[in-house]
């Protein structure tokens, strides 16, 4: 049988895009890890099903490139917020996610033409036992410094849902990735912190508005950008005073992104905005586990992307290697 599939991107998290009205069409897993093997086309970093749902619009299910499967996921949630909405030719949406139903919705954009989508980032809790993590029997860890993992970095643990490990960084840490890649590897493997591992971002503020982000995602590695990542390290930037305004704009080595913060009486409500574009349209064989791409057909939408990713590089090109 064959089936088509979208190879999508958000500031340069690459994914394949499915949707079916069969949850068990396929083994995902097996699927996914063959798909985002860098031999065939380039890989990616995982894979977005998008499926029906009796609260929502839409259901989308992120399976990452090792197979092991994400509760959400920022730049994913965009893609699958324009292919929802395109297809209900409406420019709101509500899409039903492993933790939330969440509102997503067209926005101007951010650079030229470029197809852009705003989405909630929800729920948001600091509590260790949402991640889960462990640290000395606290409840929280909150822009702290945590000696096993670092003698100068402040750390914040918060899940939004998916979770995350934040540290604020000097610009050291962005141009050398050794010690955020040893602790990444250290928190997803077999330790005493972190059951289910982490995802690891380091981030530096640049001025009152502006931080950068690199970030090692569990099940995938270093990533060109990691939307609830982005969004979560815009969180601690703002809550410590490192930006004052409600909307950060946040650098990542694949693109940037703007992200909102807002609080009301110690809730806090997170949005982010960012591309959403469609690189090319594959036709796939799939039969008795094997796969084959059978045809490919490419969009201009690259191009416009990468014009906005050379402004990107010259904004960071004091720390950010290409």
């Amino acid at each position: 049988m064959e089936r088509t599939f979208f190879k999508v991107h958000g500031s340069g998290n690459t994914f394949y895009l499915y949707e079916t009205n069969d949850e068990q069409e396929f083994d995902w897993i097996d699927l996914t890890k063959w798909l985002c093997q860098e031999k065939n086309e380039g890989g990616a970093d995982g894979l977005l099903l998008v499926l029906p749902s009796v609260v929502a619009d839409a259901k989308m299910r992120v399976i990452n490139a090792d197979g092991s499967e994400a509760s959400m996921c920022g730049n994913g949630l965009r893609c699958v917020a324009r292919h929802v909405c395109e297809k209900l030719n409406r420019n709101e949406a509500v899409v039903e996610t492993l933790k939330a139903n969440l509102e997503v919705k067209k926005e101007e954009s951010l650079y030229g033409t470029i197809p852009t989508y705003a989405v909630e980032i929800s729920p948001v809790s600091f509590e260790l036992t949402s991640l889960p993590m462990e640290y000395k029997n606290q409840s929280e860890i909150q822009h702290q410094l945590i000696s096993e993992f670092s003698q100068d970095i402040l750390f914040t643990a918060v899940s939004v849902p998916n979770p995350h490990l934040i540290g604020i960084v000097e610009e050291n840490y962005i141009t050398n990735n050794t010690h955020q890649q040893s602790l990444a590897e250290m928190l997803n493997g077999k330790n005493e912190y972190c059951s289910d591992g982490i995802n690891v971002s380091y981030a530096l503020p640049l001025n009152n508005d502006t931080i950068f982000v690199r970030t090692f995602e569990r099940g995938v590695g270093f990533t060109n950008a990691c939307g609830t990542a982005m969004t979560a390290s815009a969180l601690v930037a703002k809550m410590n005073h490192y930006v004052d305004s409600d909307t950060v704009t946040v650098f990542n080595p694949g693109g940037f992104v703007k992200c909102k913060v807002q609080e009301n009486n110690g809730n806090y409500q997170l949005t982010l905005i960012g591309n959403a574009t469609i690189m090319t349209n594959y036709t796939i064989k799939l039969e008795d586990g094997n796969y084959n791409f059978i045809s490919k057909a490419e969009t201009n939408e690259q191009l416009q992307y990468e014009n906005c990713l050379d402004l990107v590089r010259k904004e960071t090109a004091s720390f950010l290697k290409n």
